[in-house]
């Protein structure tokens, strides 16, 4: 009996110490889960470059493509028919207006011209013995020793030989152009940049013998957006480079611009003229056109390293104190590695020039020195 009632009241403590342990416990691990919680680490200053925006004294101009035309381009060609004697020049070579090019077998056209000519005195031969006459029997006519029949017949005898004087006259100049022609002669200064034609070729009026080129100065093709067309004047600076000589750098000015647009591109087309004394440029070199617009002005600018792309957006850090602000910008021309701000920053403010890929709105930053 006393060993039932001992073991009744064994039991019962032992509940009571499992029920005061799990009552115990999960404060235990509240207190616990507390602790963790109040240890926050602190936040990690990102590394960071910066330096001041600055401003600067730089040209507005419109960058694009263009290529080069020469100035002139004439092909020289026959204008008679004929068998080609001789051939003066070959391609590259320098000729100057007038300078002999080719001739075409001329003894024909020198036969015709002595026939003309000979034509040409009798003509003025007979004019001059009829006009004799004419005087002789005016002067009998009016004593009225000759009839008016025979005063009107030398008259008329005396006019169709004046007019026979005048078409010999005509054919006299024809045949001297037409043999003046056999030689054909530069018809400017310039380059011989292709020859049509060999010697002994038969040739008829209008075959193309030579083409001439005048490569200074030489004429610079480009075209301009439709926005930016209200930028364009006449004698506007223009610089250019092309790849066979990058290190150089060759001038020109605006002189025509294209009075339509291309409704295709939507661009407008622009010609220069490029000085070329060295005559290094060539027709159909390709070449990279900085066309500038207005004088040199203050211009707020920034490295283009500095700038980061978020879809259509542009953006820079900049900081302030201790703290990375994020600055949304308005961009301009690139000016070899800086790029023109026009909106979203201030002159002096601290730009981040390094590290800024890391950084987000109100992140801590560590300036490095």
């Amino acid at each position: 009996m006393l060993n039932r009632h001992a073991n009744s009241i064994t039991s019962n403590r032992r509940y009571r110490a499992a029920a005061a342990a799990l009552i115990v416990l999960p404060v235990l691990l509240i207190g616990a889960c507390g602790k963790n919680d109040a240890k926050v680490p602190a936040e990690r200053a990102i590394n960071v470059q910066v330096k001041a925006v600055e401003t600067k004294s730089l040209r507005p101009f419109i960058e694009t493509i263009g290529s080069l035309k020469a100035f002139e381009q004439v092909v020289a060609s026959s204008e008679i028919e004929g068998i080609l004697r001789t051939t003066n020049v070959e391609e590259g070579a320098f000729v100057s207006k007038g300078a002999l090019l080719a001739t075409v077998e001329d003894r024909d056209y020198a036969s015709e011209l002595r026939r003309v000519e000979f034509a040409l005195k009798q003509a003025e031969a007979t004019l001059v013995n009829t006009k004799a006459e004419f005087g002789r029997k005016e002067t009998l006519y009016k004593e009225e020793l000759v009839t008016k029949q025979q005063f009107d017949d030398v008259a008329m005898r005396m006019a169709v030989a004046d007019a026979e004087l005048e078409r010999s006259r005509a054919a006299l100049a024809i045949a001297r152009e037409r043999y003046s022609k056999t030689r054909i002669l530069a018809p400017m200064s310039g380059y011989i940049s292709e020859k049509k034609i060999s010697q002994g070729e038969y040739v008829r009026n209008g075959t193309p013998l030579y083409v001439l080129v005048q490569i200074d100065p030489m004429k610079l093709l480009f075209t301009v957006s439709e926005k930016e067309i209200g930028r364009l004047k006449i004698n506007q600076e223009v610089q250019l480079r092309v790849d066979a000589y990058p290190e150089k750098e060759f001038r020109g000015r605006v002189s025509i611009i294209y009075p339509t647009m291309d409704e295709r591109t939507r661009s407008l087309q622009v010609e220069a003229r490029v000085s070329n004394p060295d005559r290094l440029l060539k027709p159909g070199l390709f070449a990279k056109v900085i066309l500038y617009t207005a004088e040199a002005k203050d211009t707020l600018v920034v490295p283009v390293t500095s700038v980061l792309y978020e879809g259509k957006k542009l953006k820079v850090f900049v900081t302030e104190g201790e703290q990375a602000k994020e600055r949304i910008i308005q961009v301009g021309n690139k000016y070899d590695d800086l790029l023109e701000v026009k909106d979203g920053l201030k002159s002096g403010e601290m730009l981040v020039v390094a590290g800024q890929q890391n950084l987000s709105e109100g992140a801590k930053v560590n300036v490095a020195r």
